[in-house]
């Protein structure tokens, strides 16, 4: 079975939207305002895209992802993997020609489906939605955060607010860097 490895950047509060800069939000670029740039705190970003063997995202974080990644130097390893977009929306006429194999799935049944294939750990970046519905499903086996010292207020969290039975978590790594941020690695305990 694979791992699926939800990975964010989020505040101290939970949100997770817009930290590049997404219009129409009112904190937006808040990865970028008031925190000092260290790159090792960001290790651990070249490192998913060295482990990972796929790539998930929802159609928001795709369609936003997709015009950019592809040329972009820094994402070149993601270019290379197979990558999964959840929607119920998208057809295959909508999908960028340049950045290689990508499927849509349509349903939690799809991705519990895809997750029990072989071959190594998928990783989920941004779709706060499908994080919440990942989340919801127990899909999810490890997080990996990088916590602001933010809080936004207003914003998409991370995690529903659906009335579940506890999710036990057991943290496996951590840092804590010079600008305020922290790493978090955590596992799900099943």
């Amino acid at each position: 079975m694979r791992t699926l490895i939800s990975t964010a950047f989020i505040s101290l509060d939970g949100v997770v939207e817009a930290p590049g800069g997404e219009p129409g939000y009112r904190n937006a670029g808040w990865t970028y305002k008031d925190i000092e740039f260290l790159p090792e705190a960001f290790e651990i970003k070249g490192r998913e895209q060295q482990e990972a063997t796929a790539l998930l995202m929802g159609r928001v974080s795709y369609e936003a992802f997709s015009p950019v990644w592809p040329d972009m130097e820094e994402f070149g390893d993601y270019k290379l993997m197979p990558k999964y977009v959840v929607s119920t929306t998208l057809k295959d006429t909508d999908l960028v020609q340049n950045w290689g194999e990508t499927t849509i799935l349509r349903s939690l049944d799809e991705i519990a489906a895809l997750k029990e294939t072989e071959g190594g750990p998928i990783i989920v970046h941004g779709s706060a939605s499908l994080n919440q519905a990942l989340s919801d499903a127990n899909l999810i086996d490890r997080y990996h955060l990088l916590v602001f010292p933010l809080l936004l207020g207003a914003g998409k969290r991370m995690f529903s607010t659906t009335d579940r039975d506890t999710q036990r978590l057991r943290l496996v790594e951590q840092e804590t860097y010079g600008n305020g941020l922290q790493k978090q690695v955590f596992d799900v305990v099943r």
